[in-house]
């Protein structure tokens, strides 16, 4: 199956499309992980031993989940196209 072209506007706003989901994925991990893992009032000014492995599993573990669910939603929208494909190549009932 051949590959369509973008146009470089298209191909632009695709990779600024990327860029800021990324982003925000990126901000709700660091907002989820501050969270759970650091207390309000700093004592230190480096991270404790505890903190540190807290930030190291939390962020792993949202990777996993976001990862997850990206190839489920992936394998649901091929599998919807393959869907549309065959509903497109059935004969019509009379």
């Amino acid at each position: 199956m051949a590959v369509p072209q973008l146009d470089p506007a298209k191909l632009q706003l695709v990779q600024e499309l990327e860029i800021e989901m990324m982003s925000d994925m990126y901000n709700r991990l660091v907002t989820a992980c501050h969270r759970k893992c650091i207390p309000i009032k700093y004592h230190e000014p480096e991270l404790g031993k505890g903190e540190s492995v807290c930030v190291d599993r939390c962020v792993a573990k949202y990777l996993d989940v976001h990862e997850r669910i990206g190839k489920k939603l992936s394998s649901m929208s091929q599998g919807e196209a393959e869907a549309d494909l065959t509903k497109i190549n059935l004969p019509e009932k009379k």
